[in-house]
């Protein structure tokens, strides 16, 4: 009688990918987002909420960080997306060599049902792509990219008039246009449009 097969030995845990040298030669030198996507075993989702709230914080102590956006799942096999945005590249990279994200990333390991997803897009051109989503159509991306921006332009210059008449330079007309549209800037890029793409999220991809 021939002897039993030994069992297949149980899988490794995928291991989390390191971004290759050319996403970040890639990336623009400015505003950045990075963007990673995990496919979470459903039964370790607990423990992967978890350690989203231990990430967070650790990342947002270093120098440039702008915020982080989590697009949790809509669908059975959908991944969480994670977007953290920085300043500039070498503040991101600076973020990705640390031994913080090692450390992160190794405990990570046994609760993903396949390897990391990495990206990096140039300011703010995840707006349109959430969890991974096809680029919806441009007429939706003007609309809502103008029902953010047109009540901004309304709104901002009339919070700034009492600063502008306050410090006359400050209201001139280059100085008044440059704060005025840093400020619509970094309201739309900074919150409402990570805010508005996962709310409108499946509109924008329908």
């Amino acid at each position: 009688m021939n002897a039993a097969a030994p069992a297949a030995a149980a899988p490794e845990p995928p291991e989390p990918s390191e971004p290759p040298a050319a996403v970040f030669g890639g990336a623009h030198a400015g505003h950045v987002s990075f963007v990673i996507r995990h496919r979470v075993e459903p039964r370790r989702r607990a423990d992967y909420e978890r350690w989203l709230t231990r990430i967070m914080p650790v990342a947002a102590t270093y120098p440039g960080h702008l915020g982080v956006s989590v697009i949790r799942p809509d669908a059975p096999g959908t991944p969480y997306t994670i977007v953290l945005r920085f300043e500039r590249l070498e503040q991101l990279r600076r973020w990705m060599e640390s031994a913080d994200r090692r450390e992160l990333i190794e405990q990570i390991r046994p609760l993903l049902a396949a390897g990391e997803d990495l990206d990096i897009r140039p300011g703010a051109a995840f707006w349109f792509t959430p969890a991974g989503a096809q680029p919806p159509r441009l007429w939706k991306q003007v609309l809502m990219t103008f029902a953010v921006i047109w009540p901004l332009t309304l709104i901002v210059p009339q919070l700034w008039q009492p600063a502008f008449t306050r410090w006359p330079w400050l209201g001139g007309w280059l100085a008044g246009n440059f704060v005025v549209a840093l400020s619509i800037v970094l309201i739309v890029v900074c919150a409402v449009m990570p805010w508005l793409t996962r709310r409108l999220a499946g509109w924008l991809t329908r």
